[in-house]
């Protein structure tokens, strides 16, 4: 008898399966590592901080967002429609979006956040990128914005900035928004709400949780529960993966990869993310690097494979200008050190007794900055050992994020510095290149400065024909490559380690890190059964 009931429990469990087939059901928690600390979970505030844009994708929703192709789609927005010169934007909102405290999203919310950006009091780091652009409510659901000037083809990604809730913060002043609770208690209209964080003895968050937001108009997420918790160094973020106290990690550097016991249970997702790596020469703070020779010298004295061998362990790119397409040939190909040292002989500098070269008592030396991450400061350390082959010398110095960006960035005291810069699969190489960018805010750490190219980068903002936009950007690179501001390095790869069990994962092209989670109510852990 008990040999019949098993037969019959076996083969009930083999129609079972058979005649029926899994799909996601809700439930689960998803524990993600971060390096570093959350400080503004505000979309105002969360671009500079690659923690905070990623709470904030969670938390806020856009007017658009980008879909796992790194195209644009609609969030809050139901439809759009744009002028026919450009210069118009009408926007029409879905009616019926709450807020995690149940109030009503509505067209004063969107009034609202743009205005905080625009005022230079809150201090918005997206300022510049609304500069020019009146917003004026139509009805309660209807919005419009005006160019004031010149139309700007990439607008409609800059919709794609989370919404601020203006009961919550319109009665904040502008000198207390950086220090209001909201900053790290948010409320928002995104798939998940915030729910509450854990701090060690110093004041440090340990974990920060969110649950899924059950009225979400993009409809309920189905993992239950997601937390971050943070790490102070990549070793522990990879020891606690090792001890499956945390279900993936946000970005592992390519020399620590191996390090994981990946096992059968791991996925890694290798992402192009539209960002690259440079050293960007300071021709106003040192005497070599304000001749163009020299700066032409470091280029083709520099082999970006050997950086990409040695340091990134071949998870990354090597890239010969600042834009990130197909067409654009490597600069490795031109990696030619005797050309090197044949520019710097011909221009008149010198091999001294010590092997470094001199001009005029001038020494080919210079100050080499960057953050002390591994990857970027073994890179440092690898160009300083190629540029001594040229009889350059090179002082690296290694900071913090923070003391290299306030000490040093904002006021553009360095030689030369190796940092990253993050573009678009639909780029807008202004704020990097322009000259008008050359001081703090602006992005552009070369101190470059061209008549024409400045003329390209305002033409093309307004110039709606990607051929045509393109034409100008390969002239653009052509202008760059000769007066050489920067070295060109590489392009890397996000590595995105998560555990099997995370299933629903679909993404192709990620603008930024951050946007992994654009999708992230179709991630599921849970699964049920239903009849095929």
């Amino acid at each position: 008898m008990a040999v019949l009931s098993f037969a019959f429990l076996f083969w009930m469990g083999v129609f079972y399966f058979h005649f029926t087939t899994p799909i996601a059901d809700f439930g689960g928690t998803y524990k993600e590592g971060m390096l570093g600390q959350p400080l503004y979970a505000n979309p105002v505030f969360s671009q500079t901080s690659e923690v905070d844009a990623s709470l904030t994708q969670l938390v806020y929703s856009g007017i658009l967002k980008y879909d796992k192709t790194g195209n644009l789609v609609n969030d809050l927005a139901e439809k759009y429609e744009i002028s026919e010169d450009k210069k118009k934007y009408t926007i029409y909102l879905k009616q019926g979006v709450l807020w995690h405290d149940g109030e009503m999203l509505t067209a004063d919310d969107i009034v609202f956040t743009v205005n905080v950006i625009k005022d230079p009091a809150y201090k918005s780091p997206l300022r510049q990128n609304w500069q020019g652009v009146e917003v004026k409510k139509i009805d309660e659901y209807s919005v419009e914005f005006l160019m004031e000037d010149q139309p700007y083809f990439r607008f409609l990604d800059s919709l794609t900035l989370g919404v601020l809730p203006k009961h919550v913060w319109e009665n904040i002043a502008a000198d207390r928004f950086l220090l209001t609770e909201y900053n790290l208690r948010p409320i928002g209209t995104g798939p998940f709400k915030f729910v509450d964080m854990q701090k060690d003895s110093n004041g440090n968050i340990i974990t920060y949780n969110l649950k899924s937001f059950a009225d979400y108009f993009g409809g309920k997420a189905f993992i239950n529960n997601f937390s971050f918790v943070f790490y102070s160094d990549e070793e522990s973020l990879i020891s606690a993966y090792s001890k499956k106290e945390i279900n993936g990690i946000n970005g592992v550097s390519p020399e620590k990869i191996s390090g994981i016991d990946l096992g059968k249970n791991t996925n890694v997702y290798e992402i192009n993310v539209p960002r690259y790596f440079a050293v960007f020469l300071n021709k106003n703070k040192s005497v070599p690097l304000a001749e163009k020779e020299v700066r032409r010298a470091l280029r083709f004295g520099t082999s970006s494979q050997a950086v990409i061998n040695t340091v990134l362990h071949e998870k990354a790119k090597c890239i010969d200008g600042p834009f990130l397409n197909e067409s654009s040939k490597c600069h490795e190909g031109g990696y030619d050190i005797e050309k090197a040292k044949s520019i710097l002989e011909e221009s008149g500098w010198k091999v001294g007794d010590d092997g470094v070269r001199s001009r005029n008592d001038v020494r080919l030396r210079f100050n080499l900055l960057t953050i002390d991450w591994p990857e970027l400061s073994n890179t440092a350390f690898e160009l300083q050992n190629q540029w001594s082959a040229l009889g350059a010398e090179v002082e690296v110095n290694v900071l913090s994020v923070s003391d290299l960006r306030q000490n040093y960035i904002r006021p553009r005291e360095y030689d030369a510095i190796l940092v990253g810069q993050a573009i678009s699969f639909n780029p807008d190489p202004y704020s990097f290149w322009h000259s008008s960018q050359k001081k703090d805010p602006g992005f552009n750490f070369s101190m470059f400065e061209n008549e024409e190219a400045d003329e390209i980068l305002l033409e093309t903002r307004k110039e709606f024909n990607t051929e045509k936009r393109n034409e100008k950007y390969n002239r653009l690179e052509e202008i760059i490559d000769e007066e050489s501001p920067a070295v060109f390095l590489y392009t890397p790869m996000y590595l995105y380690v998560l555990n099997k069990q995370i299933q629903g994962i679909d993404f192709e092209n990620l603008n930024d890190v951050s946007h992994r989670f654009s999708d992230i109510e179709k991630w599921y852990i849970e699964t049920k059964r239903v009849r095929k």
